[in-house]
């Protein structure tokens, strides 16, 4: 409480300081009502004024936080105007007007610390930020786990869970192109690189739920990421004790052709190694990544995204040590292990687009992908443990070490699983603009062709016993009755699976915005289908259909207070993926139905001024109800599905998302978050689901030194209270019920500029190379809070109670960055 309370004087004092002013970039192409570049159209502020190339393109200057006005005008044309437009320090506006001969132009812009307001209820993100904000994987998903609306309680996974879902509801698009995950990963030590390169993008959209018709059949959210099309030809590289990454942009002599492409080398040692247990940890996370676009003409261009990725995780764990318990009654739980893992997610990808201009007001789109992943999982690994009692006396030798065992047994896994998937899409997209109705529909086949080898298994035992399921065909009468049977794996999963699902999926969507008695309206109506077919060696075939219809209604009333509300509803089905088909004993059920969710989404963004800077509040409640639900267990990032459709479920709850300049020239936010969801299982009464993390409260601030602003300080802060988990295998969820600990992690990172766009160095100086380089260093997890993912469990000889020892996430790690463009 402190801690926050000097966050919070630090907040109010800077509000009352009086600071220089920075600076946000405004770029683009000006064109004719021909879509031809124009030149040497003037583009004026108040303070400052630029000309077009003979290519259209410009870029300006303007004071960041303040009202600015931006004229353009030209010989033989009518201007262009851009009202109270309003940009954060170093954000990058891109405007791309098409200026005409018989009418003026006047276009009111107001864009909010986080972009735009944006009518269709997509929360947008600078990439600043992205690129800035410390986390123990910093990029995209790190400032998503800033937002009310998701939830992540493990630092070393970059899967997120929005509004009660789990990880496998969430769209993610890159520049309108769907991408994939690897299937086997079980722990977040495995994961590696997230697909999105924060060093390519330009713009980040995320929405929560009440999405539009236009994006794909998943529960939950989307992320749709715009990489960059470079304006100038430029190369960046970013160093860290985690890894390094490089890009290069390239523009060509007559910009008809640009690229930029990104390589990442990741090695997650120095986190991993921070956790309780010892280990050998040899891990390589590797992938290159492009995105290439070549202009043909004026009306057609082709875009290639291409992305390599090679994760190879090599673990041998050594010893590990938890205390646990109370002051009274310590505890600890020693385990020694031998054996090794050496897992391989190696996945390929690439993707064409071809963009057509019929005309000024129709683009079609022709979108052809696919993706290849082959991963190896391979474990050996024998843990044996010892739970006892811990010497608590301060004069013994003995100190911390335990004296007294009271639980001795061991642990062998092993694992032998092997998948190779294939998935081949082919996808329609246009758009018809009239006015101020929009028109958009597309087309897309799918196809998948996943092959699966599952054998792995858990023997376990206990002082001298070996442990069966506690399964009614496992009956032991011992003493009393001998008993012969054979050796039993705790658990075991052995399976065989080639599943083939097609895939043929379509939406319309109509959108219309108008003024009615002076306020602004604005609605969009679409529907979606899908239908697919599943088959398979030894799989039944089926197949089914569903239709989904969606609805956003927008008002902007005329008054005084800048205010907008929204409501959004629809229906959202989720046709299962092969993980969904997949029970716990690792079976194929090709008759699992589509999980269904109906949404109702009501929410206000109210813009205004506060301390002469601007500052946005972001309110949202809403309301799921699903049927069809496909339950599941959850342990770290593994997700092991029923298959099959025998539960419901609801989720409710409320947002609010405060963010602004608090300092000068920076932008910052407050989150907080409510939800509760639960689920009834064959009708046995509703229990709560895996995700059901009820308050989450995050801070991101951002602050700099009044009389030295070239150094600056990063700050985000997270606590989500416990969600259930953590409970013995077979356990029946509605018999044991218990949650993990709260999870309470702050992020810190302080770096010196040494070169921006607005300190540049002359030429003669060696720094005048550099367009931007920065050096700094982080600190995860500030406070050194002791995060839990998972439990292991453990027995007591004498009582034979069972002890749930936590799993330990990373503790206080220092990292040093360094970054640099030229």
């Amino acid at each position: 409480m402190k801690f926050l309370k000097h966050i919070l004087f630090i907040v109010v004092l800077c509000n009352f300081m009086s600071l220089t002013a920075q600076t946000a970039t405004i770029t683009g192409v000006v064109l004719d009502q021909q879509n031809k570049p124009l030149q040497n159209v003037n583009i004026s502020t108040i303070a400052n004024g630029a000309f077009s190339d003979i290519n259209g393109f410009y870029l300006i200057q303007i004071v960041s936080d303040t009202e600015t006005l931006v004229t353009f005008s030209h010989l033989g044309h009518k201007n262009v105007v851009l009202e109270r437009l309003i940009l954060s320090t170093n954000e990058t506006f891109e405007f791309n007007p098409v200026m005409k001969t018989d009418v003026i132009q006047v276009a009111e812009v107001i864009v909010s610390p986080t972009g735009k307001k944006n009518i269709e209820g997509v929360v947008s993100i600078p990439r600043e930020v992205i690129k800035q904000i410390p986390g123990a994987n910093a990029g995209v998903e790190n400032v998503l786990k800033l937002l009310p609306s998701v939830s992540s309680s493990n630092e070393l996974s970059t899967q997120y869970s929005v509004r009660g879902g789990n990880y496998d509801e969430n769209l993610v698009y890159v520049n309108e192109i769907e991408v994939y995950r690897p299937f086997l990963i079980r722990s977040a030590q495995q994961e590696g690189l997230s697909f999105v390169n924060s060093d390519l993008v330009q713009n980040v959209k995320f929405s929560a739920g009440g999405f539009q018709a236009k994006y794909g059949d998943k529960l939950s959210s989307v992320l749709d990421i715009t990489y960059k099309n470079p304006v100038t030809s430029e190369v960046q590289i970013s160093l860290s004790f985690l890894g390094a990454s490089a890009s290069v942009e390239t523009v060509s002599k007559r910009k008809r052709f640009t690229s930029i492409t990104g390589i990442r080398y990741r090695n997650n040692s120095l986190l991993v190694n921070s956790k309780q247990t010892k280990t050998n940890f040899n891990p390589t996370f590797f992938d290159a990544q492009s995105y290439f676009t070549y202009h043909f003409s004026e009306k057609f261009s082709l875009n290639f995204l291409g992305n390599i990725s090679v994760n190879d995780y090599q673990n041998q764990p050594l010893k590990r040590q938890t205390n646990f318990g109370t002051l009274d009654q310590p505890k600890a739980l020693v385990v020694h292990y031998q054996g090794k893992e050496n897992n391989k997610y190696n996945t390929a990808f690439g993707a064409l687009k071809a963009n057509y201009f019929l005309n000024d007001n129709t683009v079609l789109k022709l979108i052809s992908s696919i993706y290849h992943t082959t991963e190896e999982e391979r474990s050996d690994v024998i843990a044996q443990y010892e739970l006892g009692e811990i010497d608590t006396n301060l004069g013994s030798d003995t100190l911390g070490e335990v004296t007294a065992s009271k639980g001795i047994g061991s642990q062998f896994n092993r694992a032998r699983n092997n998948l190779d998937a294939l998935i081949f899409n082919l996808a329609h997209k246009g758009k018809h603009t009239a006015g101020e109705k929009t028109i958009e529909w597309g087309l897309k086949y799918t196809h998948e062709d996943i092959r699966d080898q599952l054998r792995e298994s858990e023997f376990i035992d206990s002082t001298g016993f070996s442990i069966r399921p506690p399964l009614p065909e496992f009956r032991n009468d011992q003493p009393e009755e001998p008993f012969e049977g054979p050796l039993t794996a705790y658990t075991s999963l052995i399976a065989k699976n080639f599943v083939k699902t097609n895939r043929f999926s379509a939406f319309s969507q109509f959108s219309e915005h108008f003024i009615w008695k002076s306020h602004s309206l604005y609605y969009n109506l679409g529907i979606r289908a899908q239908h697919w077919t599943v088959s398979g060696t030894g799989v039944p075939k089926v197949s089914q259909t569903v239709v989904s219809p969606r609805a956003q209604f927008v008002i902007k009333p005329h008054w005084k207070k800048d205010m907008l509300f929204r409501l959004s509803t629809g229906i959202y089905h989720q046709p299962p993926f092969y993980r969904e088909l997949r029970d716990n004993l690792g079976l194929v059920q090709s008759a699992v139905k589509a999980q269904k969710s109906i949404h109702f989404v009501l929410g206000n963004e109210y813009s205004f001024i506060l301390w002469d800077r601007p500052f946005t509040l972001l309110t949202e409640t809403y309301y799921k109800k699903l049927t069809n639900v496909n339950t599941y267990t959850l342990e770290d990032v593994r997700i092991r599905y029923s298959a099959d459709n025998n539960a419901k479920a609801y989720v409710y709850g409320a947002e609010l998302r405060m963010n602004g300049a608090f300092v000068p020239g920076t932008e910052s936010w407050v989150s907080i978050g409510f939800l509760k969801t639960e689920e009834n299982s064959n009708k046995r009464g509703y229990i709560a689901r895996p995700t059901d993390q009820r308050l989450k409260f995050a801070i991101l601030f951002q602050d700099y030194i009044p009389d030295r602003p070239n150094i600056k300080m990063y700050l985000n802060l997270v606590y989500n209270t416990g969600v259930p988990g953590g409970s013995p295998n077979y356990v029946d969820p509605y018999i044991y019920q218990s949650r993990l600990r709260d999870y309470k992690r702050a992020d810190l990172g302080i770096s010196y500029i040494f070169v921006n766009e607005e300190n540049r160095y002359p030429k003669n100086h060696w720094l005048h190379k550099f367009k931007e380089l920065n050096v700094g260093f982080e600190v995860f997890n500030l406070f050194n809070n002791q995060n839990s993912i998972t439990n292991t469990w453990v027995r007591d000889i004498d009582s034979k109670q069972q002890f749930a020892v936590p799993n330990f996430m990373t503790s206080r790690v220092l990292n040093l960055r360094m970054s640099a463009r030229f």
